[in-house]
């Protein structure tokens, strides 16, 4: 009996060790989440007034939750003698964001000034900040499941519920203009990150408590006995007006600080939505030059195979004519041999006549003549008495007469 009431109080023991870390587990996961809310509403409130670098607190406290979110419950590197070695989440980040197009992570390992591995994580936030990416760098992270679980062990806040809107808080972050210095004491990465909980942690009167903080410390001051009443604990409802003027005041900053991030945020929409039409615009004038482009190319395509096809067609027109012309010539000869041999001798003689004597007018327009008539004859068959004149007449022209 005492041994089973032994075992039966160790199992309650160990089951309640296990409720308590699961409890703790969770709490710690609840409240960096809610802290990172925060630290992520301080920053965008402080960017409507000036610019965010790395001497602004609330960006030094940003960065520090968010290395802390990214290195909860990281698993240790195992060496090969067994040893588990601390790791930092840029191990993880330098992994699991390869897929994100156009990203910095090679930049981030050629750094010279930084050789850390916390230190590289440190410079990759602020770089993937000034990028306006971290939110796109962290999702596409938390899609790699496989490796997300290599490096991290269970109860983890990138392994839980709480990681998806981890991905949607940073979003915001991509309408601040951030300024940062990749060489500053920031990036030392032989201290961990501290969260300062201060600016989270004030507590401001509320407008609806009918008793101010001084009255309740007074009332619960008063308060040794039971015989304290409730008609002693109310304060007067009468407020003066330096109440109501700083009461007034603090509503209109609230008001200006909220009609500055609403005309800040409309104008950042104005921008964008511009730039959305200039490049829908530009599309369409691209997608419309790439149509004429095309049918241009397709006339002028169809323009030169026609011309190949009419040079073709030339071409075998011009070897069908030549080898009519072979055929019709030789047929000639072969038909009418005793013209081919007149036609020798006809022109033997007028080469004969040429060299003979010299080219006067009167002759080249006696061989003109005598080459323009269709039928003539050759020189050889001419009669004496039919076109030349005999030796013995006298030629009396004028032209031709001695002086």
């Amino acid at each position: 009996m005492a041994s089973r009431s032994l075992g039966g109080l160790s199992g309650s023991r160990g089951g309640g060790k296990k409720n308590l870390s699961a409890r703790n587990a969770a709490v710690e996961r609840r409240n960096l989440i809610t802290v990172c809310r925060f630290s992520v509403k301080t920053l965008i409130d402080r960017s409507c007034f000036e610019t965010i670098d790395d001497s602004s607190p609330e960006f030094n406290n940003f960065a520090a939750v968010l290395e802390q979110i990214l290195s909860h419950r990281l698993k240790g590197q195992v060496t090969w003698f067994g040893y588990e070695s601390p790791r930092s989440f840029w191990d993880y980040i330098r992994v699991a964001c390869r897929k994100v197009s156009q990203n910095c992570i090679c930049s981030i390992e050629n750094m010279e000034n930084v050789s850390s591995s916390r230190a590289k994580g440190r410079a990759w936030i602020r770089v993937a900040l000034m990028e306006k990416h971290l939110s796109e760098y962290i999702s596409t992270a938390l899609r790699d499941f496989k490796t997300t679980r290599r490096f991290y062990e269970d109860g983890a806040i990138v392994l839980g519920e709480e990681a998806n809107m981890l991905a949607g808080m940073l979003l915001g972050l991509n309408a601040i203009d951030f300024s940062f210095c990749l060489k500053g004491e920031g990036l030392d990465g032989t201290f961990p990150a501290v969260i300062d909980y201060t600016p989270y942690l004030k507590f401001e009167q509320s407008s609806d408590s009918i008793s101010s903080d001084e009255e309740e410390l007074r009332t619960f001051g008063s308060s040794d006995s039971e015989g304290s009443t409730p008609e002693n604990v109310g304060p007067p409802l009468i407020m003066d007006e330096n109440s109501w003027f700083n009461k007034c005041k603090r509503v209109r900053q609230k008001y200006q600080l909220t009609l500055e991030q609403k005309g800040y945020l409309e104008e950042l929409l104005r921008l964008r939505e511009n730039q959305l039409s200039e490049s829908v615009s530009q599309n369409k004038i691209l997608l419309q030059r790439i149509e004429d482009s095309d049918l241009a190319h397709k006339l002028e395509k169809e323009q030169l195979e026609y011309i190949i096809v009419e040079l073709q067609d030339q071409l075998k027109s011009y070897q069908s004519l030549d080898q009519l012309s072979a055929e019709v010539s030789l047929s000639q000869a072969s038909l009418d041999p005793s013209h081919s041999q007149e036609g020798d001798g006809k022109q033997d003689s007028l080469n004969f006549i040429g060299e003979g004597k010299e080219d006067t007018p009167s002759l080249l327009g006696l061989c003109g003549s005598l080459t323009s008539v269709a039928s003539y004859k050759s020189l050889t068959s001419l009669k004496s008495n039919d076109c030349l004149a005999s030796p013995t007449t006298e030629i009396t022209s004028p032209g031709l007469t001695p002086s």
